[in-house]
């Protein structure tokens, strides 16, 4: 189980490699200076050589590159704003903060904001789904197939403006979303993120009814299944017994992927609620073109999707042990 994921942790760290690679050229090597977006509209010549030698962009693109790299190990202290400890992405262009200590900052939000959202979209996906395979055919598998498609055709900026004006601003019942620390007011922290979790979970929980139920319905087809109910054994324990772990696998695929995403910036679900998360941070970034900010919200993105990549390998191993062999 161990050398099964050191193996998958050395491919992720290969693939971190090559991503960090790319984005930097994409940012870093493309045509158009950096410096200039730094520099403003009242750049005079001095000040572009001065934000030249300050990001180190006056060297060579391989040096740019090296340098890059030994302040996301070691850190650096060529910086005019000061020292930048490891992991180092630089400073922003906009707001002159370290770019870790502002993925930071807005982490919790994120972290909020997904952990609640997958907690409610799987529990009622999954139940909902194995509950209209249980149901195969009857009304209830019909309803909940019929609104799983209706809900998954929806989309987060169209729900989101409508539950805060029927919910917040006409019937009162919630207060307008915001994020607070769960440490300083458990209580305002749940109650301002209900409407994100229940818009979030809608989406994607309509998606993971149907998956669950077509993955139950094709699990309930295998043979070995067949074969326990030929020996008698009763519809609910082969169900739960035999056809539950064998489904698992797909989901689990699909729900790491969508956790990893969701920790790396739920982009429209926070911009849609104000929400101060990575998403309205990625959001800022390009809108004012803060190049090393971008790049820190890309790349963190890319390690959490990574990251959750292996935890479904392990998993994978978990719920079947042939994978760990394979």
């Amino acid at each position: 189980m161990l050398r099964f994921i050191l193996r998958r942790s050395l491919g992720a760290a290969v693939i971190l490699v090559l991503l960090t690679v790319v984005a930097f050229l994409l940012f870093f090597g493309m045509p158009r200076d950096p410096a200039l977006l730094m520099c403003g509209k009242t750049c005079t010549p001095d000040a572009l050589a001065n934000i030249h030698a300050t990001l180190g962009i006056d060297k060579s693109i391989p040096e740019q590159f090296w340098i890059f790299l030994q302040g996301l190990v070691m850190g650096r202290d060529d910086y005019a704003q000061g020292p930048c400890p490891a992991p180092c992405f630089g400073y922003s262009y906009h707001t002159n903060e370290a770019v870790w200590s502002t993925l930071l900052d807005r982490l919790p939000t994120t972290i909020s904001l997904a952990i609640g959202g997958a907690i409610l979209f799987l529990t009622v996906g999954l139940g909902t789904g194995m509950l209209a395979a249980w149901k195969r055919g009857t009304v209830v598998d019909k309803v909940f197939t019929a609104g799983s498609m209706v809900l998954s055709s929806m989309q987060i900026y169209f729900l989101g403006p409508l539950a805060l004006a029927l919910l917040v601003y006409q019937m009162h019942v919630f207060d307008e979303p915001k994020y607070t620390d769960f440490s300083a007011n458990p209580a305002a922290w749940f109650t301002g993120l209900i409407i994100p979790w229940a818009v979030l979970s809608t989406i994607f929980a309509a998606q993971y009814t149907r998956m669950a139920r077509s993955s139950m319905i094709e699990q309930l087809q295998e043979e070995h299944v067949r074969t326990a109910r030929a020996k008698g054994m009763s519809r609910r324990y082969v169900f739960f017994r035999y056809a539950w772990r064998g489904s698992l696998i797909p989901i689990v695929t699909i729900f790491g992927i969508d956790l990893g995403a969701l920790l790396g910036g739920a982009i429209i679900t926070e911009y849609t609620f104000g929400l101060p998360g990575l998403g309205m941070l990625a959001v800022e970034s390009v809108r004012f073109s803060d190049l090393p900010l971008l790049l820190g919200v890309m790349l963190f993105s890319a390690a959490m999707i990574l990251l959750f990549n292996i935890i479904v390998d392990a998993c994978y191993a978990f719920i079947d042990p042939r994978v760990r062999l394979s």
